[in-house]
């Protein structure tokens, strides 16, 4: 199964993704993470994302994309992935459909977990309340107005996106402002149809 989790932050992206790691044994493919295991690794590729990194850039979708091809060829991609983070760009989106035609693969499904903003903003501010509350501390990104601006950025530049997927498709939309076990049977569901 190879999947895509898209929706803003805080739609539960993170949560849905664990539990299809765990019933499909696939793993979850995060671009933060790939990078910085890249780094540590000193692939060629790892040594150009460090380079571009310590100069305080962004990291090129040349490399990202780069990164990607790296790590679905190691073996526990092979049955499949889910990609978390990636793409957040029709560019990427682009690149990702190159890059996965060029291996003879085929993308199963996007999954965009819909989401009101505005509830959305409600649902982090509880979150960081209810940290605080229990005595843990508060996410960085769960900072209200951090929250908006990464959501605002979400609206302007990935949620294009998802036309994308729709135009192939391959998009699958599934409430996720239900409760939790509802947004995993929507995605079971979804993903049954795909098989």
């Amino acid at each position: 199964m190879r999947l895509i989790l898209l929706g803003p932050p805080g739609a539960g992206k993170g949560t849905q993704a664990t539990r299809l790691v765990e019933k499909y044994g696939i793993p979850q493919l995060s671009t933060g993470d790939m990078l910085r295991a890249a780094v540590t690794a000193a692939t060629p590729i790892g040594l150009k994302a460090k380079a571009v990194m310590e100069s305080g850039a962004l990291v090129s979708d040349d490399i990202v994309v780069g990164i990607i091809d790296e790590r679905l060829d190691q073996p526990d991609a092979k049955k499949g992935f889910i990609l978390d983070g990636f793409p957040r760009t029709v560019a990427q989106a682009e690149a990702l459909d190159v890059l996965l035609a060029r291996k003879g693969l085929k993308l199963d499904a996007a999954i965009e977990l819909k989401v009101n903003a505005e509830k959305l903003v409600s649902r982090i501010v509880n979150r960081a309340v209810e940290a605080k509350a229990a005595g843990r501390p508060v996410r960085k990104d769960d900072d209200p107005e951090v929250f908006k601006t990464r959501l605002a950025a979400y609206f302007r530049d990935t949620a294009a996106v998802t036309p994308h997927y729709a135009a192939k498709g391959a998009l699958h939309e599934v409430d996720g402002m239900a409760p939790i076990a509802e947004v995993a049977a929507a995605i079971d569901a979804a993903l049954a149809k795909v098989k």
